[in-house]
């Protein structure tokens, strides 16, 4: 019989958190950083692990900082923070509203660190001076920055927006369907904007074109979703399976999506992550279970067994060497993927 935790066993190592895992990420020097429902964020190198505590309150937003170390983080506190091993610092406050969403974009000339608050997406430079604040009709539910950091994307109600992040001045282009809008990604080649809707469909864009794309069949809603690196695959939560949609050939709109890893109808894929340089797919399901999918050769890898709480958080760091995830239980984990001899 197959043990499902082998890879957690010889080249992971784990850690009961103490609260729901809300995001994971790697910064930008390879360290894993696991944000907490509890407002605290922990660290680790691989080896050794420690915390600190960044917010009063949940961490909402969590991603990389533009500096090779540490991270920035957004909470229900109204804090929008930078945070380190070592120290927690204000970028900026924005009193009782949330901070539910941040991304950043590192570039040697011109980085850029974004935040959500309600309707408004704010844009900060490296030295944490605000660049513009950029309104919307609605709160903005997810946001990300295209491959050349030149635009952002947001999703909101009706739709998306996508900006220009160099401009001081210009309006969005909005992408308009009616609905509710949870989450957005783009395509590595600024093909097309895809969105997750609360009613379990995505809804998509080609560009620059605008022509609509419509990916339904989910029983329940999408709530991770992303562009393998090639751009050809779409991976989707939502289902039993990992579904992975064609954008290529035409597709996705004509075309089956691929299912990978299906089950037998009892647990979901709550998370998805894809590697950042192959079209290699890591899942996380409701009942705990973590796996990667390889696509082109439909090979599984089971990485976790289930049991320690559904997954609430997946991230792989930037060579694909290692992956993190943590789940709704406050267990984390790292498993190091890299050849050994």
């Amino acid at each position: 019989m197959t043990d499902l935790d082998a890879l957690l066993k010889s080249r992971g190592i784990s850690q009961q958190l103490g609260a729901h895992v809300t995001s994971c990420a790697f910064d930008r020097a390879g360290h894993a950083g696991f944000a907490l429902g509890d407002g605290s964020v922990h660290f680790s190198d691989g080896e050794g692990w420690s915390q600190i505590q960044a917010h009063d309150g949940a961490v909402l937003a969590f991603a990389q900082d533009l500096a090779p170390h540490g991270f920035v983080s957004g909470g229900d506190d109204g804090k929008f923070n930078r945070v380190t091993r070592e120290s927690v610092s204000q970028i900026a406050v924005f009193g009782m509203k949330w901070v539910e969403h941040a991304a950043s974009f590192a570039h040697p000339k011109n980085g850029i660190l974004a935040c959500t608050v309600g309707k408004q997406l704010h844009l900060f430079n490296a030295r944490d001076e605000k660049l513009r604040t950029l309104p919307h009709p609605s709160t903005v539910t997810g946001i990300a920055f295209d491959a050349k950091g030149k635009r952002i994307a947001a999703s909101h109600y009706n739709g998306a927006s996508l900006w220009f992040t160099s401009s001081s001045t210009a309006g969005p282009r909005l992408l308009e369907w009616k609905g509710s809008h949870i989450g957005v990604a783009l395509h590595p080649d600024g093909a097309a904007l895809v969105t997750a809707m609360q009613e379990s469909a995505l809804h998509g864009w080609t560009l620059p074109e605008g022509k609509h794309m419509r990916m339904s069949g989910y029983p329940a809603k999408t709530e991770s979703f992303g562009f393998t690196k090639s751009g050809r695959w779409l991976a989707t939560a939502g289902a039993d399976a990992i579904v992975i949609w064609p954008f290529f050939g035409g597709g996705p709109m004509g075309k089956a999506p691929v299912e990978l890893a299906g089950g037998d109808g009892r647990a979901f894929v709550k998370r998805v992550a894809c590697h950042p340089l192959h079209d290699v797919i890591a899942a996380g399901f409701d009942d705990g279970l973590v796996v990667m999918a390889d696509i082109a050769r439909e090979k599984i890898l089971p990485v976790a067994a289930p049991g320690r709480g559904a997954v609430s958080a997946m991230a792989w760091n930037s060579s694909g060497s290692h992956l993190a995830f943590g789940t709704a239980d406050g267990f984390a984990a790292i498993v190091d993927f890299s050849v050994t001899n």
